[in-house]
């Protein structure tokens, strides 16, 4: 790794961590865009960003369960049914063209944001 390198990935770390505490987003939406633009193909990304994900979502869920945010029965069916999954979507990840994995992957960030946005507008803020 070049010093560069480390430095984009402490940053990345950090900028990650932060925003998945506040908005309780998954690394992978900052990860994958970032490491694929340090110059990881589309699938190398990925993989290094489920791996990165772990600790992040360990400590999140750990002090959002101190503060009583977490549904553990909710997690843990969704957990279980991600892990076949995760199995499937790497099958599907190796098989087809990083191009074609790298427009699926940004369409897909663009209807999460729209998505959000319009829900942002629909919805009142809490007090």
């Amino acid at each position: 790794m070049t010093t560069w390198t480390i430095v984009a990935a402490v940053a990345l770390g950090l900028t990650t961590g932060v925003l998945s505490g506040v908005f309780g987003v998954g690394g992978g939406i900052l990860f994958v865009p970032t490491l694929v633009a340090l110059g990881l193909g589309q699938v190398e990304a990925g993989a290094t960003s489920l791996l990165a994900i772990v600790p992040t979502a360990a400590v999140g869920t750990w002090r959002q369960r101190a503060h009583g945010n977490l549904r553990l029965r909710t997690a843990l069916v969704i957990g279980a049914v991600s892990v076949v999954g995760a199995e499937l979507g790497v099958q599907i990840a190796i098989r087809l063209d990083e191009a074609l994995l790298r427009r699926g992957f940004g369409i897909l960030l663009l209807l999460v944001a729209v998505q959000l946005a319009i829900r942002g507008l629909r919805r009142p803020a809490l007090p």
